[in-house]
């Protein structure tokens, strides 16, 4: 399946607390039912802040037809490898690089059944986890704005949906009063040449 990329890739922190017993994290697995798209990132999203690194908003197939999301890739931020990585700075040293080409990712795809899938799975990090506590009084201004960009991100999406839904439809009236202005436009040269073969009739009778 190919999944659109670089459409606006956003690293953010998790929220919320999810998990079984004391000290035990509620992981992915293949199989895993969420009612939306917006359930299974919550969820991967608390379980990156339990295990300990941030998230990545990576790809995302869309429907041709009315361009809604049918499934949705997440990340560990460290995936892949920056613009930089490998080169030397002025001071003759490595440039640091913020992603180590990590693997660890998550896939959903929206199925017929209305739910939303998890058909791929990857846990293991390349990079040292990092639990941090974080709770809503102590949400950086950083997160907060990286919270608020996710849902301008979300409402765009909704917006462009609906465009395209109004598009599909200006175009199919179009195409309707195109074929039907062809069929009068028919109908008069029809019209037209019965008028001709009459006059020509009356002219051979004379």
């Amino acid at each position: 399946m190919e999944l659109d990329e670089g459409e606006g890739a956003v690293d953010i922190a998790a929220e919320g607390n999810i998990s079984v017993g004391r000290g035990e994290v509620l992981e992915p697995y293949v199989g895993m039912e969420f009612d939306s798209e917006d359930a299974s990132r919550k969820f991967y999203m608390d379980y990156a802040r339990q295990i300990g690194f941030v998230v990545r908003i990576m790809q995302r197939r869309r429907s041709e037809a009315d361009g809604r999301t049918l499934a949705r890739r997440l990340g560990c931020n460290k995936q892949g490898f920056s613009p930089n990585h490998g080169t030397i700075g002025p001071d003759m040293k490595p440039r640091p690089c913020a992603r180590e080409g990590c693997k660890a990712t998550i896939l959903v795809k929206l199925e017929k059944s209305g739910k939303w899938v998890v058909t791929r799975f990857v846990k293991e990090h390349n990079h040292p986890l990092v639990v941090t506590e974080q709770g809503p009084s102590n949400v950086g201004d950083k997160d907060k704005k990286i919270e608020a960009l996710t849902r301008e991100l979300q409402r765009q999406d909704q917006l462009c949906a609906a465009y395209r839904e109004k598009l599909l439809k200006f175009l199919a009236n179009v195409e309707q009063e195109a074929e039907q202005l062809s069929s009068k436009i028919q109908l008069i040269v029809d019209n037209v040449r019965k008028v001709e073969a009459e006059v020509q009739k009356l002219s051979q009778r004379r």
